[in-house]
């Protein structure tokens, strides 16, 4: 099978790194408004609650699938269904941030949204380096 192809989840692509930032700095940011806005689209605000809808002001929308304070958000994104969620470092100074999206069309939508999550990482190290 190709990389990336899994029989359940179709095409997925999943990017991470390590932050320089305890896991409560990450989440605050990530759940918030500037941090929803950066990785689920602009004007997105989630209620945590499995199977609440919610949109972006750019048209996107979806329903949130689980959602687990300090852990990790799911959600359906159109046709997709986009993860994010953290993990503390052993010290707890650090947190491992992974973006995670499944149920692409092929091949090179997931190229597409790789280099998509990439961006969207370097938006959130920049934003919570300030």
């Amino acid at each position: 099978m190709p990389t990336g192809l899994t029989k359940d989840a179709g095409w997925q692509i999943g990017v991470s790194r390590t932050l320089p930032h305890p896991p409560s700095v990450v989440w605050d940011f990530i759940s918030g408004p500037e941090g929803l806005a950066l990785w689920l689209g602009p004007g997105a605000t989630l209620t945590p609650e499995r199977g609440t809808p919610y949109r972006t002001t750019t048209g996107a929308a979806g329903e949130v699938r689980g959602y687990r304070p300090g852990d990790r958000i799911r959600v359906t994104h159109d046709t997709t269904t986009v993860q994010v969620a953290l993990r503390p470092t052993a010290d707890g100074d650090r947190t491992m941030l992974r973006f995670h999206q499944e149920h692409l069309a092929n091949a090179d939508e997931r190229e597409r949204q790789r280099a998509h999550w990439q961006q969207v990482m370097d938006k959130v190290v920049t934003a919570l380096d300030q």
